[in-house]
């Protein structure tokens, strides 16, 4: 009887899901502590992850784990190697949280160019009406950056057309036809880019070749005054350079939901600037995207056990070869 062990709580209709599949046995662990883990993952088949990570530690007591699922699409913190040598797939949710990520990208855009956290509390305070000082902008003629031309970053790109916003686009992994067909600009040369546009949202995974990618560089070759959106991966971010970069006000604002370590448990220097709006890894946790995730992981356990698995939830696909 399979047994799936649910590291922290999903969304309701997914437990119910995975609760409904005849034959499985669910455990679900909340809070996520080596106590809480140590007799649930001697048993587990599968195991469904949102934060908690996976390491060669981890594996060593989950004897019969078969598939890894990953709650969302990042997988910074799993060992994707160490599950390979195992013949474990890690499969993500490539589908499910795109068009949330997205909408909050242009939340941030839109609350930075609009000074909103500074207006409402103004507002609050009574202080009533428009500030001179607090230099508000429409997205409309604007000209943004999308770094980034995956599922998210080209959801990002139709939405700033629909916003009226001059779109340009760098990825330098899909074709250039590509993306002019999709109705936008290519840009060959990051900098090129980085110096044409007003906002600059970055929508890459971490890896080695982005890891640290938008460092001083990067901001000093960005147009002065020009805004900052991150809702990827922190680790894409030189934060120190951040900070230098909003000290000087070369930089005009920034929007970010991700961070170099997370959660954050001390004050970092940039969350002091009043043009800096940030959330907490929250762009992806609407009610609906986090449905679609639970779902989502539920079928590919489902599909895995019956050696359906599609290869397109899969990161490490040698697995599935190996295994066929």
């Amino acid at each position: 009887m399979p047994h799936v062990v649910c590291l922290r709580p999903l969304h309701p209709d997914a437990m119910a899901r995975l609760r409904a599949e005849p034959g499985y046995t669910v455990t679900m662990l909340d809070p996520v502590t080596p106590e809480t883990l140590a007799e649930p993952m001697r048993t587990a088949d599968a195991i469904i992850v949102r934060s908690t990570k996976i390491d060669r530690a981890f594996l060593a007591n989950a004897p019969a784990l078969r598939i890894c699922a990953r709650h969302g699409v990042g997988y910074d913190a799993v060992d994707v190697e160490a599950l390979t040598e195992r013949g474990i797939p890690l499969t993500v949710t490539p589908d499910a949280n795109a068009v949330s990520v997205a909408e909050h990208a242009m939340m941030l855009m839109l609350t930075t160019a609009r000074r909103t956290i500074d207006y409402d509390r103004n507002t609050k305070a009574l202080d009533w009406g428009p500030k001179p000082s607090l230099r508000t902008l429409d997205l409309a003629g604007l000209t943004v950056l999308v770094v980034g031309f995956g599922r998210i970053g080209g959801r990002v790109a139709r939405l700033c057309a629909a916003f009226g916003m001059d779109v340009l686009v760098h990825d330098p992994y899909i074709p250039q036809n590509t993306i002019k067909g999709a109705g936008f600009k290519p840009v060959k040369v990051l900098h090129e880019g980085l110096a044409a546009a007003d906002i600059v949202t970055t929508h890459c995974p971490s890896n080695i070749e982005t890891r640290g990618m938008v460092n001083a560089a990067f901001f000093a070759a960005m147009k002065p005054g020009a805004a900052y959106i991150n809702t990827a991966r922190g680790t894409l971010v030189d934060e120190t350079a951040l900070t230098n970069a909003l000290k000087t006000g070369h930089l005009g604002a920034a929007g970010l939901d991700v961070f170099w370590e997370e959660p954050v448990t001390t004050k970092l220097p940039f969350l002091d600037f009043a043009n800096v709006v940030v959330s907490p890894h929250s762009a992806a946790a609407t009610d609906q995207s986090t449905r679609r995730m639970g779902l989502s992981c539920a079928e590919s356990i489902f599909a895995h056990l019956k050696g359906q698995l599609d290869p397109d939830v899969v990161i490490n696909k040698e697995v599935l070869r190996g295994n066929a």
